[in-house]
C-alpha cells in the first residue's frame, strides 16, 4: 500500500542549491511528488512545527535557523515511504550517517543538516498540515 511522507529540504540545502540534487535522489529511489512548495518560515510556524522539541536546549538555535531562510517541503508517496525515507536521509548528525545517504551527502552539522522527513505515521499526520491541505 502507497503512503505519504514530508520531506522539508532546510535553509542550508536550498542557499547551497542543492533542492534539484535532493529531489533526484528521492525520485531515484522510487518517491513520487505529490506536492511541492518553497516557503519561508515564521518564528510561530517554526515553534508550532517543532513543539515536540519545545523543552529541550537546542530548541530556539533550531527555530532561528530554520527561519533563516527558505524550506522547500515536499509531499512524497510509495511503499513504505516514511521508512525508506528516514533510511534514505539517514542519521541526525551528518557524521553519522551512512555514506550515500542525504545528510552523509549534503549535511554540515547536528543542526544544518539539510532535511527533515516524518519519523512516523503520527509525526506526518501532524507536520503536513503545515504545509499541505
Amino acid at each position: 500500500m502507497k503512503e505519504k511522507t514530508l520531506l522539508i529540504i532546510k535553509p542550508d540545502a536550498v542557499e547551497r542549491n542543492l533542492i534539484g540534487k535532493i529531489i533526484m535522489m528521492c525520485e531515484e529511489n522510487g518517491f513520487v511528488i505529490k506536492n511541492i512548495q518553497m516557503k519561508k518560515l515564521e518564528k510561530e510556524e517554526a515553534e508550532s512545527f517543532y513543539a515536540i522539541h519545545k523543552e529541550k536546549e537546542f530548541f530556539n538555535k533550531l527555530v532561528d535557523y530554520v527561519t533563516s531562510g527558505p524550506i522547500v517541503a515536499v509531499l512524497l508517496e510509495r511503499e513504505n515511504a516514511i521508512e525508506i525515507l528516514r533510511d534514505l536521509i539517514g542519521n541526525t548528525d551528518p557524521k553519522k550517517a551512512k555514506p550515500g545517504t542525504i545528510r552523509f551527502l549534503f549535511g554540515l552539522d547536528i543542526t544544518r543538516n539539510s532535511v527533515h522527513a516524518s519519523d512516523s505515521k503520527e509525526s506526518f499526520e501532524y507536520e503536513v498540515k503545515h504545509f499541505f491541505e
